[in-house]
Formats: structure tokens, C-alpha cells, sequence
């Protein structure tokens, strides 16, 4: 699969993963996007937004891995990072859910936007398990190959890097992240923000504390978890 010529990847990332993109699995994969955008079907998020968590967060930045399912499938609203949309997209019914959960853990009262972008370049990587999806069907791209260069990525900050703060939201993420050497890392789980699941676990974990309190006890600087009250005041520049 040769993406990495077309979609921006941070040189960090590509460095450790350009065996992954000559594998068999990443060519069947090219192939297939390649065939659904030839049969007319909408992909998201754009070509050159795939791969947008490892850009955003190069890989020694990595401080905090915040993993998904897949992106949104409503139109405009995938940019490449997980629970993340565009300034000028209504926030998700999950987004919601996390703010509300930020707003009793830390008091930062949420914003009227739902772009993650700052938590990102601040060493939050914001990681879907599967990085593409059709429009308006969720899930679709699941099993066609995403999954193993995620699982790579994952791999490669469990064994290169040293205290890492990983929250997993909901049992995919949990069993995507089993084998996390948890002796050097720290593991939180909870129920997934959605709706049909938050109110079985979700609230009441504080996190964002959590994750803070312990990065500072590994001598990292805190995550600033507050985001740009207005969507104007978003760098839309770097969200390419």
C-alpha cells in the first residue's frame, strides 16, 4: 500500500511503520478503497486526513492514547482523530457524554464545538481502530485490514515508549488493548460515552484527572484538557 506518498504521515510514524505498508494486508486494503471509490461510494474522512492522528501527535510525543471504533459516517464530520469533529460540525451525542464527564472531573465547562485538535498536538493520540468508513454506514470497514496496522501502532508505543496513559472506552477498545504492558503503562477502561452505554460506568471515572495525575508522576507535563471556547478560534490550518 503505498498511501504513505499521498496522505501526510508524520516522519516519526513512517519511519516505524513503513513495513507494515508493504504487507499483503495493506495492498488487499488499498485495492478495496480503491474499489469503493470507484463504485461512487463516499469515504471518509478525505484521503489526506486518514492517517491525521499520527500526524498531529508524532510518535515521541506520545503521551496520552485515547482509542476509538471507527470514524463518523455523517458527512463533514471525520477529520482523522477520534471523537473529534470539525469546528463547524454540531458535537456527537459521545462527545457530549466525555464533556460532561470532563466538566465534573475537572469544572471545565464544555465548548459549542466538538474539534479535538488541541489534545492532539499536546501528545494525545486520538486513534480509530479502523481509520475509514462509507458514508452513513458505521462499521463497514471493519475486518478489511485496519485493525492489524492499528494494533502495529499500539504495539509500537506499548514496547518503545515508557508511561503512557491509555483510556479505553468501551469493550472493543478494552480488547484492542489487552495485551498493553500494564508494569510501564497506565490502563483505564470504562463503558463507551455513547449514550446507550455512559450511564452503566462511564461517569464518575475522572480520567482526565487520573491521566494528569499520573503523568505528573512520571515527571510529564499534565494534559491542558481545555479546549478553544469558540470554533473560530480553531487552527484550521493544521487540520491538513
Amino acid at each position: 500500500m503505498n498511501e504513505e506518498r499521498t496522505v501526510r504521515l508524520h516522519p516519526s510514524w513512517l519511519d516505524r511503520l513503513t513495513p507494515e505498508f508493504e504487507k499483503p494486508y495493506m495492498e488487499d486494503l488499498r485495492t478495496f478503497l480503491l474499489q469503493e471509490k470507484q463504485a461512487g461510494k463516499e469515504i471518509y474522512p478525505p484521503g489526506d486526513e486518514i492517517f491525521a492522528a499520527l500526524n498531529h501527535t508524532p510518535f515521541h510525543n506520545v503521551k496520552v492514547v485515547i482509542l476509538g471504533q471507527d470514524p463518523y459516517h455523517g458527512p463533514g464530520q471525520a477529520h482523522g482523530l477520534c471523537f473529534s469533529v470539525r469546528p463547524d460540525v454540531p458535537v456527537p451525542p459521545s462527545l457530549l457524554n466525555i464533556y460532561k464527564e470532563m466538566a465534573s472531573d475537572l469544572g471545565i465547562s464544555p465548548v459549542s464545538h466538538g474539534c479535538l485538535i488541541s489534545w492532539a498536538d499536546q501528545g494525545v493520540l486520538l486513534l480509530n481502530s479502523v481509520l475509514t468508513v462509507e458514508r452513513n454506514r458505521a462499521a463497514s470497514h471493519r475486518n478489511r485490514g485496519w485493525e492489524s496496522f492499528t494494533d502495529k501502532v499500539v504495539r509500537i508505543i506499548d514496547a518503545e515508549l515508557d508511561g503512557v496513559a491509555f483510556i479505553l472506552w468501551g469493550s472493543y477498545a478494552q480488547k484492542k488493548g489487552a495485551f498493553i504492558n500494564t508494569n510501564k503503562h497506565l490502563v483505564l477502561t470504562a463503558p463507551h460515552p455513547s449514550p446507550l452505554s455512559a450511564s452503566r460506568g462511564f461517569f464518575g471515572t475522572r480520567p482526565f484527572s487520573k491521566v494528569n495525575e499520573w503523568l505528573e508522576s512520571r515527571g510529564k507535563g499534565p494534559v491542558d484538557w481545555r479546549l478553544p471556547p469558540n470554533p473560530s478560534e480553531v487552527n484550521q490550518s493544521s487540520m491538513r
